[in-house]
């Protein structure tokens, strides 16, 4: 969501602050700024378009400076607008600020602390909880900005990261982490703090990740961290490789398309040195822990849950073990059954995701230590709070919506399925072979499925003048119907819901007419003639079919139903291989549409608040 990067150097960071703004814009924002420190006073400017325009406003003020912040706001409290972007200010002097800050996250105790302030004669320019930390701060000033810091962050509740700097003490920014991503880069005579580390890409490949409860004192020289109990700290120090030819669209339109087409990549990376399946792909003490468990919990949200209901036909159906799949942003809130002989499964792409993270703690307060995580970032809070872990290599992905994430989680599950079934002596050797056989030919399949971008692009056409549609799917197709009905609705804005196909008799029959498409996934498995039912049924209404099928599937062309026949029919691997033109349909309907394909309206890439 909101992005950060903050900067103390003796040079000039302008430029470092506005390039990690943009390489953080894939996050999704709706209003961006930056201050720094010039002429011993404090400056900003703030803009409620792209970073582009900040960046003209920036040039256009003269604006330079040798410590600084910057952010990209998704406005949770208060409307996208100016008053209520990043930076916040504190502390009028004769007209002058002292405290400027910047804040990702979500404070949930700020109507108490804006009182508070209000009863001490502060004025509130905006609606955001984030400037009664501004003022906060600046109400406890005492001349030592690391203490004040540590002082104000225990009367904060909820979710923060943040950077602030003092117009006093001019060559220092602090920042502290609960709930929301901050990292530390290291220089040469220079630090920087950003919400990713990707915004620091190209400045330095030193980056510190910090812990919940850690406050950061940053000077030119010098970095003091301590922790949630006021102890002084050494954090690794990590070297991450620089992502720039990651952030390149190259020959691509939109990030979405180029991301849509590096899967066969993604996930032959993510497949690259496994030779042979065995529960240490997901850590040391593996085996023996899937040899103790008797059920498995995934949490998850938005499209990692419906990788995590995938995953309950493979592991149900091939290792023979329980399987529950709850939204993570529910879990916590309801009465559950905890089973301490139960795996908890959780899948993220950043693994900073709020409610999973959250979700997962709460079952470990339950008593379910057996954790492991699916996700794309070896760093991320997700991996350093399980025991286990297997880490995709789909690479940075930029467009909120997400494709090679998604595919790289499935390949992840049924990697994870293998393990489990190979433990409990639910596979054969043969079979085994078989699957991981099937695995290596994955690249190489969904490379065949891209070739089809020209029909589906005819299908797109069709479907940019609608308002809804609906997605079916059967068995663990099903999953799949309901990720391409999200892709629709979240790029497109075309309303877009998913049903089993055997449902349609129960209700959403009622919804099909000629205005109505109707997309089908129709693999030749064990439900087809079934599904061929539910599709006649849509046919009788006079529903319009549009049906991605296997090639021996024997689903042809005719009136009211299109036909666009996949390479080749991939048994329990077909879920992934199905999901490619669901992208493809999703991403080009958009195109006609005219929407913003990369940073979709109100949406978020990385969701770090709740």
């Amino acid at each position: 969501m909101c992005g950060i990067v903050g900067a103390v150097a003796q040079r000039d960071i302008t430029p470092i602050l506005v390039e990690g703004l943009k390489r953080l814009e894939y996050r999704g924002y709706d209003s961006c700024g930056v201050a720094l420190y010039i002429n011993g006073q404090l400056k900003r400017t703030r803009s409620t378009q792209r970073v582009a325009e900040l960046e003209a406003l920036i040039k256009e003020d003269n604006f330079s400076g040798f410590t600084g912040i910057a952010h990209t706001r998704w406005a949770t409290h208060g409307a996208p607008a100016t008053h209520n972007a990043h930076p916040h200010f504190s502390g009028q002097d004769k007209g002058e600020p002292r405290i400027a800050l910047v804040h990702n996250g979500i404070i949930e105790n700020h109507d108490e602390l804006r009182d508070e302030l209000k009863a001490l004669g502060y004025a509130f320019e905006s609606q955001t909880d984030t400037e009664v930390i501004a003022h906060l701060i600046n109400h406890l000033y005492n001349g030592d900005l690391f203490e004040t810091l540590q002082q104000a962050v225990r009367r904060l509740e909820g979710a923060y990261a943040l950077a602030v700097f003092c117009r006093d003490e001019p060559h220092r920014v602090v920042g502290a982490r609960q709930g929301s991503p901050l990292v530390v880069g290291l220089g040469n005579n220079e630090n920087f703090l950003a919400s990713d580390a990707l915004a620091l890409a190209g400045t330095t490949d030193q980056i510190i990740y910090l812990e919940d409860g850690d406050v950061i004192d940053l000077q030119l020289s010098k970095v003091w961290i301590i922790d949630s109990h006021g102890k002084p700290v050494e954090r690794r120090v990590h070297t991450v490789h620089a992502h720039t030819a990651a952030a390149d669209l190259g020959p691509y339109r939109h990030y979405m398309q180029k991301e849509i087409f590096e899967q066969p990549r993604a996930v032959g990376d993510t497949l690259q040195d496994i030779d042979n399946i065995t529960p240490d792909l997901f850590g040391d003490d593996a085996y023996k822990i899937f040899k103790d468990i008797d059920n498995i919990l995934i949490l998850a949200c938005g499209t990692s849950f419906y990788a995590g209901l995938t995953a309950k036909y493979w592991i149900e159906s091939i290792a023979r073990i329980p399987v529950n799949v709850e939204i993570a942003s529910e879990y916590r809130y309801r009465d559950s059954v905890p089973n301490p002989k139960s795996l908890v499964v959780t899948i993220s792409q950043s693994g900073e995701t709020a409610d999973t993270l959250a979700a997962l703690k709460h079952a470990r307060s339950l008593g379910m230590e057996h954790t492991l995580t699916i996700c794309n970032v070896q760093t991320s809070a997700m991996v350093r709070e399980c025991k286990l872990n297997f880490i995709t290599r789909a690479g940075v992905e930029i467009g909120v919506a997400s494709t090679k994430a998604f595919t790289t989680q499935l390949v992840g599950l049924f990697l994870l399925t293998l393990a489990l079934a190979q433990v409990k002596g639910r596979i054969s050797e043969e079979k085994e072979a078989d699957y991981l056989k099937q695995l290596r030919h994955l690249p190489t399949a969904i490379s065949a499925v891209l070739a089809l971008e020209p029909q589906i692009m005819a299908w797109a056409d069709r479907f940019a003048s609608k308002e809804n549609a609906l997605f079916l799917g059967r068995g663990m197709h099903y999953p799949i119907a309901l990720e391409g009905a999200l892709k629709l609705k979240e790029i497109s804005y075309i309303h877009a819901e998913a049903y089993p196909a055997g449902e349609l008799k129960h209700g959403p029959l009622a919804l099909v007419t000629e205005h109505m498409p109707v997309v089908t996934i129709a693999p030749n498995d064990e439900l087809i003639e079934k599904l061929k039912s539910n599709m006649q049924e849509v046919r009788a209404r006079g529903g319009e079919l549009y049906v991605f099928a296997d090639n021996d599937s024997k689903i042809v062309n005719s009136e009211g139903m299109h036909v666009i026949r996949m390479p080749e029919h991939y048994g329990k691997l077909s879920p992934i291989l199905h999901t490619i033109p669901l992208q493809l349909l999703s991403y080009h309907a958009a195109c006609v549409r005219g929407t913003d394909v990369d940073k979709p309206r109100n949406l978020a890439k990385s969701v770090t608040v709740e």
